[in-house]
């Protein structure tokens, strides 16, 4: 890009944003975007009493490699182009032409195939047949950046809007009702169950969040490490007490609890009962070096867990020494593992503290009813069984175990920013394009995009609304990963093809010395990425079990709509920006400007 073209194609010759973090920075944040409190105990394994024949371990440590090959994929990608926006920069920069076209077509082509089971199950048919209309014709108007930019905004913008009323329900069942619970306000625990509180707890969220990202980059930096050092504190306080503790210890503990707390008596032998009941069988023990059939059933549930350590990759604009692959890659990989073991380590000790039984049990009677299972029984006691909750009974203290379960807060707060941060920076860049209002990508003082922070907030407050008021739209919470996954796809398949697709550029860059055999790491990457992300995606959309696709009209109908809209938005910005003389395809046959 000469400097004499930039300001006839870019809004300016730099973003504005600023280099707010260091390396560190960007390893907390992908830490605690694989988060094993907020989203490991809660997301997968929450899960782990659906396939009880499968184990655990050995689906955490399959996860964690195949995530290691996205790790090298994104850490190789931003290593050639480190600009704010991430996927949508490369995906609009490498997926032209051929790969474009090929690309679109594959998209396209899912969408048809679920609307086409839509047509099936007989559902929304007028709707179903308009996406697939619209999807059809807007499909030839895709030209350079089309395809980047449909697959960018749905998994960073539309969908991210979905994740605030996620992240109110997790907030909601490891923060507000074990807290309330402990400290025996029954009527506001009661109260953030109805659909009244699951709306106020998601504008706490969204407003929470949109404080911290409007701190910028430096700001939200201090947060996240406080919160990362008092969360490894109280986790290794939990871990201790789950090691010192029996299983006969804590069963003594949690039926005094659930005595004293919900006046339910024998609570334990009756979970387990109970769910025994539900599902005619008692869930099986672990065996922790054993490789059970439904073990790679696992798997896709850890993806719903485990599969952001490439978070902050929309960020690297802001990150300094972000062109160093290495350093990119160790802090990627460092969050990846890290929590890994830390999950290793705490399912034995919940299985040697809790019984393996009981967790399994104690977790499904919670998820069959959270997700609306047919004819499942009531929770034994009225909140989920927050690991770090069931851990602090093992201390006969209420201020102790209130001090335990505040404290475990921090988890939560150290990862509440990535709600809006990353998708924040895909907005900016998209606006930066032209393809956007050009009020999206300004800046304030701080370095924050605002008006694209405002773009994000608006939708998560309408479908937190959707969320709390209408029963059927939690199950769609689940389409959050698959879009997101999708994706990611994208970018796999931009850096399989980078280094014969744009030679020169991939050829100037630091990670041009990188190979195996004499092919491209990079390409070797995003190959593999590539194959685990279609098998998870096929997983997901083909097998009931996941919730997401066959069987899941709603769904698939939800997913039609999202890309659908992508698509309009796209069409309707390039015939926009013809009538001003503005190509946008020009534009993205630059690399934008840092």
């Amino acid at each position: 890009m000469t400097s004499g073209s930039a300001p006839s194609l870019f809004l300016r010759n730099a973003t504005g944003l600023v280099k707010g973090w260091s390396g560190f920075d960007a390893f907390i944040y992908s830490f605690m975007s694989v988060n094993l409190v907020t989203l490991g105990m809660f997301y997968s394994f929450l899960t782990f009493g659906w396939v009880p024949d499968g184990s655990p371990i050995a689906a955490i440590v399959i996860s964690a490699i195949a995530v290691t090959f996205l790790a090298i994929t994104y850490a190789g990608l931003i290593a050639v182009m480190p600009r704010a926006g991430g996927d949508y920069v490369w995906q609009s920069r490498v997926l032209d032409g051929i790969p474009g076209a090929v690309s679109g077509a594959v998209v396209f082509g899912i969408g048809a195939f679920l609307v086409a089971q839509a047509l099936a199950l007989g559902d929304a048919v007028a709707l179903a047949a308009g996406a697939v209309g619209v999807a059809g014709g807007a499909l030839l108007g895709l030209r350079r950046g089309g395809i980047g930019f449909v697959l960018a905004a749905t998994g960073w913008w539309f969908i991210l809007a979905l994740w605030a009323p996620i992240y109110g329900a997790i907030l909601t069942v490891e923060f507000v009702q074990p807290v309330t619970a402990l400290a025996g306000l029954e009527s506001v625990s009661s109260f953030f169950g109805t659909p009244d509180g699951v709306f106020t707890i998601s504008l706490i969220v969204i407003a929470l969040v949109t404080g911290l990202v409007a701190l910028g980059m430096a700001g939200y930096a201090r947060i996240q490490r406080a919160s990362l050092y008092v969360g490894l504190a109280v986790l290794a306080v939990v871990f201790v007490l789950m090691l010192v503790s029996s299983q006969a210890d804590f069963q003594r503990a949690f039926d005094r609890e659930a005595s004293s707390l919900f006046g339910v008596a024998n609570a334990y032998q009756t979970t387990i009962d109970t769910t025994a009941t539900f599902y005619g069988a008692p869930f099986q023990g672990l065996d922790p070096l054993g490789f059970g059939p439904g073990t790679l059933a696992l798997v896709p549930f850890m993806f719903f867990w485990i599969l952001y350590p490439n978070w902050g990759a929309t960020l690297y604009g802001e990150v300094r020494g972000a062109g160093d692959f290495r350093k990119v890659l160790n802090g990627m990989l460092g969050g990846i593992w890290v929590t890994a073991v830390l999950a290793v380590v705490f399912v034995l000790l919940a299985a040697k503290t809790f019984g393996w039984e009981f967790f399994q049990a104690t977790n499904a009677n919670f998820a069959d009813t959270f997700y609306g299972v047919a004819d499942a029984p009531a929770p034994i006691i009225p909140v989920w069984g927050y690991p770090p909750l069931l851990a602090s009974f093992l201390v006969d203290s209420r201020i102790i175990q209130l001090v335990i379960v505040v404290l475990f807060g921090a988890w939560f707060l150290g990862w509440a920013g990535t709600l809006f941060l990353s998708s924040t920076r895909m907005i900016f860049a998209a606006a930066f394009d032209r393809i956007l209002p050009e009020a999206a990508a300004r800046v304030s003082d701080r370095g924050v995009p605002m008006v694209a922070l405002l773009l994000i907030m608006v939708p998560s407050v309408v479908l937190s609304w959707f969320y709390a008021y209408n029963a059927d739209f939690v199950g769609l919470t689940l389409d959050a990963t698959l879009v997101i996954a999708v994706t990611f796809l994208g970018s796999a398949v931009a850096a399989t093809i980078l280094p014969y697709w744009k030679k020169e550029l991939y050829a100037n860059s630091p990670l041009a010395r990188y190979s195996i055999g004499g092919l491209p790491l990079i390409s070797l990457a995003g190959g593999v990425t590539t194959v685990i992300l279609v098998w998870v995606l096929v997983e997901w959309l083909t097998n009931s079990l996941y919730g997401i696709g066959v069987g899941n009209t709603q769904s698939i109908i939800f997913l039609g709509i999202l890309y659908g809209a992508a698509v309009v938005l796209y069409v309707v910005a390039r015939l926009y920006r013809r009538a001003q003389g503005i190509d946008l395809e020009a534009i993205h046959a630059e690399i934008p400007a840092e």
